[in-house]
């Protein structure tokens, strides 16, 4: 290996040696050839830097590879969105009432149903890729995170929720899971900062005709959400947003589309398994560089 072809290690030293009133700061650059094994020596052989030299040339020598190839890698942002633009102050009826939705509100006829606070735990985000062929299924995982707790935005717009460096290629999915927290070791650090996720995986809070509600649901289901067109990225190209909108006025509906109280929706009621499958079908993703919450 020469000095030109060498990946160059930098390595910058602090160490306060007893005795001394400033600092002893080390700058070397070292090769992963044997031109500068003189460097290598120099360091072993400063008596104050003695004790951090065996530890600090591993760490050098790890970081040398001759089968080392450069990625490219492009910046992906991933936010969310309940509500693409201002809602108009009546949309279509439904069973002969106006519905109204005003930001977190809806109405069905006299029953006024108003969400403050929606959170969502999710686990395992990654982007599925979809123009290779050398991997176990038909797209390659890209990356994953979590668990994370989401707050959904209740107003018009995106609110970015993660930032993720992935290399050039085209993705024709995003996937996650909606993860009920419990005692699994990576739910440990979770549940100390989200004690009350403590066997559940959404919660919502808000009003049902004045009187306030808690809804809280176990559900815990994969999420698999085509792009549509599928995402693109390009080397040298610029970062984008990928947009997951939910669609949280559906949650409390039943099959003619009336709002209903939440509190029936809570385990064992008679409209859990309902909002459980309205939740699930309330997901859908796209790429949104203008990030205005639409395809």
């Amino acid at each position: 290996m020469t000095i030109a072809t060498a990946r160059m290690t930098t390595i910058r030293l602090l160490h306060h040696v007893a005795g001394l009133a400033k600092p002893v700061r080390r700058q070397l650059v070292f090769t992963c050839g044997e031109e500068d094994a003189h460097g290598w020596k120099k360091l072993l052989e400063d008596k104050r830097m003695k004790r951090l030299a065996i530890g600090l040339v591993l760490l050098a020598v790890a970081g040398c590879s001759e089968t080392t190839t450069p990625t490219e890698f492009k910046n992906v942002q991933v936010s969310f969105a309940t509500q693409s633009a201002p809602a108009p102050a009546v949309v279509a009826s439904v069973a002969g009432a106006p519905r109204v939705a005003l930001a977190d509100t809806m109405v069905t006829g006299s029953d006024t149903l108003i969400v403050t606070s929606a959170q969502i735990v999710l686990r395992e985000i990654e982007l599925q890729r979809s123009d290779l062929t050398d991997c176990d299924g038909d797209d390659c995982e890209e990356f994953e995170a979590g668990p994370v707790l989401v707050d959904l935005p209740l107003t018009p717009g995106v609110e970015p929720q993660f930032d993720v460096d992935i290399p050039a290629g085209t993705y024709s999915q995003i996937e996650f899971d909606i993860h009920k927290v419990e005692d699994d070791p990576s739910d440990i650090v979770f549940l100390r900062s989200h004690p009350e996720f403590d066997g559940l995986s959404i919660r919502v809070l808000g009003t049902w005709n004045g009187r306030s509600f808690l809804f809280e649901s176990e559900l815990g289901v994969q999420q698999e959400l085509d792009l549509n067109p599928p995402l693109t990225i390009e080397q040298g190209g610029n970062g984008t947003n990928i947009t997951v909108f939910v669609e949280i006025d559906s949650w409390f509906r039943d099959l003619a589309g009336n709002v209903i109280d939440p509190d029936t929706a809570n385990k064992d009621g008679d409209n859990e398994s309902l909002v459980n499958e309205n939740i699930k079908e309330s997901f859908e993703a796209f790429e949104d560089d203008d990030e205005d919450g639409e395809p």
